[in-house]
C-alpha cells in the first residue's frame, strides 16, 4: 500500500493517458441527467466528481450506491458504471436495470462481468489497470469520469489541465505531506478520529474516513458544516480526550463557513483538546481536493504502521461477500 500511495501522482499521469485514448459513441445526444453507480473505492470518485462539478454541470448528477436505479432513469439518462473489479454485486444489479431501462451506459472497470456485459451489448467502456485494492486506484476512476463527461459535452476540458497541476503540486509537496501526515498520525493514535469539512468537500471527508477504516482498521466518522451545526454539535457536551477532531480547511471556504468552524472549535475544545486542522493547497477545487485526499491517504498508512496492522487486509469484507454469494 505504501508504494501505491507514493505512486499516486504517477497513477494520475497514466489515468490521463488512458482517458485521452478512450472512444465513445452517441456523444451528440442530449441527456437529461447522470447517474454514477459504484461503491467503496470504486464509487468514491463519483462522489468527488459530484462535489467538484457542482457549479459546472447543468444537469442533475446522482451517485448511486445501492442495488437499484432511481425511478427517473430512462433512455435520456447517462449511466456511468464504476466497478474496479467488474464484479461488484450492487453495481451489477444497477447495470442490469440500466440495460432494461435503455439508458446510455459507459463503464470504468478493470474487467470482470462489467466488461463482459459491455462487450456483449456493445457498450462504451474504459479499461483501467487491475490487480490492486480498489481504494488505491481512485485516481484512475476519478480521472476517467472527467473524460467521459467532457466527451458527452457536459463539462469543459479544463479538468485535464487541473489534474496535471495536481500532479505537479503533489510532487513538489511530497516530503512535506509525508512529514506532516506522520506527525498527525502519531497524535491520532489511540483516538477516535472525527472529520469535519465544508459541505462541498464532503467527498474528501468520506475518502479520509474510508481510508482510516480500511487501511488503519479503525472506526471513524465525519460530518459537514453547516449541517452538523444543526444537530451533531449538540452532542458535544461530555469531555472525552479519546476523541480527536480534524478540520479539513480551504482558504477559499465561504466566509460564513470559516466563521462557523472557528466557533465550532471553541465549543468542541471544551470537550477535547485534540483538535487539528489540515489546510489544502492548490489553485482550483480539484487540486485542493486531491491534495487533501493524498494527505489523508498518508495519515491512514502511518496509523496502520503505528497500530501494526496490514493495510491491504479486508478479511471481514471478503467474508461478507462469500456469505452473500451463498444466498
Amino acid at each position: 500500500m505504501e508504494k501505491l500511495i507514493d505512486a499516486f501522482s504517477k497513477q494520475l499521469e497514466k489515468a490521463i493517458e488512458i482517458g485521452k485514448k478512450a472512444k465513445f459513441s452517441d456523444t451528440s445526444k442530449t441527456y437529461s441527467n447522470i447517474i454514477i453507480c459504484g461503491l467503496g473505492g470504486s464509487g468514491i470518485g463519483g462522489s468527488l466528481a459530484q462535489d467538484i462539478l457542482y457549479n459546472d454541470l447543468k444537469i442533475p448528477i446522482t451517485i448511486n450506491k445501492s442495488y437499484f436505479l432511481p425511478a427517473f432513469a430512462n433512455e435520456n439518462t447517462l449511466v456511468i458504471i464504476s466497478s474496479y473489479s467488474g464484479n461488484t454485486e450492487e453495481t451489477l444489479s444497477s447495470m442490469q436495470q440500466a440495460i432494461e431501462k435503455k439508458c446510455k451506459i459507459v463503464a470504468i472497470t478493470s474487467g470482470g462481468k462489467v466488461k463482459e456485459l459491455c462487450e456483449k451489448n456493445n457498450y462504451d467502456f474504459i479499461i483501467i489497470p487491475g490487480g490492486n485494492p480498489p481504494r488505491s486506484s481512485m485516481g484512475y476512476s476519478l480521472t476517467q469520469l472527467f473524460f467521459i463527461l467532457n466527451a458527452f459535452n457536459l463539462i469543459n476540458s479544463n479538468y485535464s489541465s487541473e489534474i496535471n497541476d495536481s500532479i505537479k503540486l503533489l510532487e513538489s509537496e511530497k516530503e512535506n505531506i509525508k512529514k506532516e501526515a506522520k506527525e498527525l498520525a502519531a497524535k491520532l493514535m489511540n483516538k477516535i478520529p472525527i472529520i469535519y469539512s465544508a459541505n462541498n468537500f464532503e467527498a474528501v471527508s468520506i475518502r479520509f474516513r474510508q481510508q482510516i477504516n480500511e487501511n488503519s482498521k479503525m472506526l471513524c466518522w465525519h460530518h459537514i458544516i453547516p449541517e452538523m451545526n444543526h444537530n451533531e454539535l449538540v452532542g458535544w457536551r461530555i469531555k472525552n480526550e479519546n476523541q480527536a477532531v480534524i478540520f479539513l480547511r480551504n482558504e477559499t471556504d465561504y466566509q460564513k463557513i470559516q466563521e462557523r468552524i472557528e466557533l465550532n472549535k471553541e465549543i468542541i475544545y471544551k470537550n477535547t483538546s485534540n483538535i487539528f486542522e489540515i489546510w489544502s493547497k492548490g489553485n482550483s477545487m480539484l487540486e485542493r481536493a486531491i491534495y487533501l485526499i493524498h494527505f489523508g491517504d498518508w495519515v491512514s498508512l502511518y496509523l496502520s504502521h503505528l497500530r501494526k496492522v496490514d493495510t491491504t487486509e479486508v478479511n471481514v469484507i471478503d467474508f461478507l461477500k462469500r456469505e452473500l454469494a451463498k444466498k
